[in-house]
């Protein structure tokens, strides 16, 4: 099927994508995702393997609409959450709205 990715056109079967990533440890996930077999991979490093483009040079858009369409099955972003360090933080901090101050009290 063909599909464009970072402006150029690409030809690609899903048994070529599957083949391509056989051996490759994915990275961790912190945008899209899509599943290769019974793995979790970034679309960015999927889309950087299957283009031998620097990942800078396409969206994870583009690569999920190529991947969809090739009928991989890809997830949005996970929702953000915060560090421990951010919750602790966040607690610590003041209220927003500081109490007037009234001369005649």
């Amino acid at each position: 099927m063909r599909v464009v990715i970072a402006r150029f056109p690409f030809d690609l079967i899903k048994t070529e994508v599957q083949d391509a990533m056989k051996g490759i440890k994915p990275e961790p996930i912190t945008g899209e995702s899509v599943l290769i077999g019974s793995r979790h991979y970034p679309v960015k490093q999927v889309g950087e393997v299957i283009t031998r483009q620097d990942r800078r040079d396409f969206s994870a858009g583009e690569v999920t609409r190529a991947l969809t369409r090739l009928g991989f099955t890809c997830r949005s972003a996970p929702p953000a959450t915060r560090t421990p360090l951010e919750e602790a933080s966040a607690m610590l901090q003041a209220p927003a709205t500081t109490p007037e101050w009234d001369p005649e009290s």
